[in-house]
C-alpha cells in the first residue's frame, strides 16, 4: 500500500499539470498567441463574463496565485517562475480584471506573448500593465486586437 500512494498523487498531480497545459481565459480564446480568433457571439461574451466575475471563481483565482507564489517562495528564488505559473497567473491576471476577453497567454523564459481579441481599446491597453504585474514576467507582447462581440 505504501507504494502505490505515491504513485498515485504523482498520476493525479501530472493530470493536473496536463489539463492546466493551455492558458486561455476562456474556452474558446485562440489555441495559440499565433493567431488571434474570432469575436465571440454576444451570448457567449456575457457568459463568459459573468463565469469570470462570479464570487467562487475570484476566490479560485486568488487561491491559485496565492498557492503558486507560495510554493515558488518556498522552493529557492523567489523572483524566478516556471514558465507553467507564470502562464497560469498572467491567465488569472487578465481574467480577473478583464473578464469579457479571449485572450491565450504563452511564456518563454519569463517573455510572455498575449492573443486574442478584447472588446475595447482600453481593455487592450490594460493587458501590458497587468501582464507586467506577475513576478518572473521580463518582458510582454501583446498581439491580441480590438474585436466587438457580434450578434447572433
Amino acid at each position: 500500500m505504501s507504494k502505490i500512494t505515491p504513485f498515485l498523487l504523482s498520476s493525479v498531480l501530472l493530470i493536473g499539470l496536463a489539463a492546466c497545459n493551455n492558458a486561455k481565459t476562456t474556452a474558446d480564446s485562440p489555441n495559440s498567441t499565433n493567431e488571434n480568433g474570432q469575436p465571440p457571439a454576444t451570448e457567449t461574451a456575457q457568459t463568459n463574463k459573468n463565469d469570470a466575475t462570479n464570487e467562487v471563481r475570484k476566490k479560485q483565482i486568488e487561491s491559485d496565485m496565492r498557492a503558486r507564489n507560495q510554493r515558488n517562495d518556498a522552493m529557492g528564488d523567489p523572483n524566478v517562475r516556471a514558465d507553467g505559473d507564470i502562464e497560469s497567473q498572467v491567465r488569472n491576471k487578465l481574467e480577473a480584471n478583464i473578464p469579457d476577453g479571449r485572450l491565450t497567454v504563452d511564456s518563454k523564459d519569463g517573455a510572455v506573448t498575449i492573443a486574442g481579441t478584447v472588446p475595447t481599446q482600453a481593455q487592450l491597453a490594460k493587458v501590458e500593465p497587468l501582464a507586467k504585474q506577475i513576478q518572473g514576467v521580463k518582458d510582454v507582447e501583446v498581439k491580441a486586437t480590438v474585436a466587438q462581440a457580434k450578434a447572433n
